[in-house]
């Protein structure tokens, strides 16, 4: 059936999948409270509805990374806790200072540049990116005590949490504990966070004060065990132009597919500008009129094509490039499979200049 108002290219957001998956979250924290991570506009999904939705089902906190976006949030009106983490040298931090936005910070030198502000001091427990090296640690806590901010958390990030009984899980938890005695030591009392995602809903021992959810707050699953996650954001598409082609005729740049037999094909206008990464090129499906179907040949830029055999396919149908396995729909996770990356970089991606964004 043709959908009603077919179109061109669409992510649809289910805020009510995502308050299921929050509420899911914030039970799973025990009492911990839950930072809803929103950074890169939601992974995605947007970072204002996204924010609001999770706040109302339960989340106490919200993540950004950049100051710019905390400060987005809070030019909408939203006003509950926000922590940024990560930017330039040359940010000047003031106005997160004026407009009660948590600082995340690493040396020193970062601790400097904050004043009269609230801070989490980022400790390097093992993943090897921003966070304080263990032999300055003491300095910092140090500076942060004799500073004129105040010291909300000392914390940190896992870098396997998301391959239960992995070593460097243990390992990192013992480093953060270290690194509270350091801090106790230099007459801070600050709170603790280091769980993200997997460990939220793995590790209940590394709750600690406050949990930091993102990918599972989105519907995909951190781990390789089931979690009554479900999906957020579906991708959508219409059928554009139908043809009936001959066996033997070929079928998009380089001629990679040729029909074996007679056959329907289908043109979808969605390409890698829109998100559809051309690596799945002959790789994928889309479910159409109630079927999953191959795309055959490479994908284009505004443009792929599916095999619809013999069935007959109006123009105007729908196509669902990946949405709900539960609706018999191809999954995020599948493309990023597939691709031999993760399905974080898929829903990020989607935030392109021609696909729209509703909520629903």
């Amino acid at each position: 059936m043709a959908a009603h108002n077919p179109v061109r290219a669409e992510v649809e957001i289910n805020l009510d999948n995502l308050r299921h998956n929050v509420a899911l979250l914030v039970r799973r924290a025990a009492g911990a409270d839950v930072m809803a991570v929103v950074k890169a506009d939601g992974y995605g999904h947007g970072a204002v509805p996204v924010a609001r939705a999770a706040l109302a089902a339960g989340a106490t906190w919200l993540g950004s990374c950049s100051l710019a976006e905390a400060l987005a949030l809070r030019a909408a009106g939203v006003e509950a806790p926000v922590l940024a983490w990560l930017d330039t040298a040359g940010t000047d931090l003031a106005a997160g200072v004026a407009a009660g936005v948590d600082i995340g910070v690493s040396s020193v030198e970062q601790l400097a540049r904050v004043r009269g502000g609230r801070v989490h001091l980022k400790v390097d427990t093992g993943l090897g990116r921003a966070g304080c090296p263990p032999p300055l640690w003491a300095e910092l806590c140090a500076a942060a005590a004799a500073s004129d901010n105040e010291v909300h958390s000392i914390w940190s990030h896992l870098a396997r949490a998301d391959e239960p009984g992995h070593p460097a899980t243990d390992e990192q938890a013992r480093r953060f504990a270290a690194a509270h005695e350091v801090a106790l030591a230099a007459g801070l009392r600050p709170r603790r966070h280091l769980a993200n995602s997997a460990a939220t809903l793995s590790r209940p021992d590394l709750h600690f004060d406050m949990v930091r959810v993102g990918i599972a707050m989105y519907g995909l699953n951190p781990l390789p065990q089931p979690e009554d996650l479900r999906p957020v954001m579906a991708f959508r598409s219409s059928v554009a132009l139908t043809k009936r082609v001959p066996a033997g005729e070929s079928v998009s740049y380089g001629h990679t597919w040729t029909a074996p037999v007679d056959t329907t094909l289908a043109l979808v206008p969605v390409g890698y500008a829109d998100g559809v990464p051309r690596l799945l090129s002959n790789r994928f499906d889309v479910l159409l009129a109630g079927k999953r179907r191959p795309v055959r040949g490479r994908v284009c830029m505004d443009q792929v094509v599916v095999d619809c055999g013999d069935d007959d396919v109006p123009v105007g149908a729908e196509v669902v490039l990946f949405g709900d396995a539960a609706r018999g729909e191809p999954t995020a996770t599948e493309w990023a499979d597939t691709l031999g990356t993760i399905d974080y970089e898929v829903v990020t991606g989607m935030h392109r200049p021609r696909v729209s964004r509703r909520y629903a």
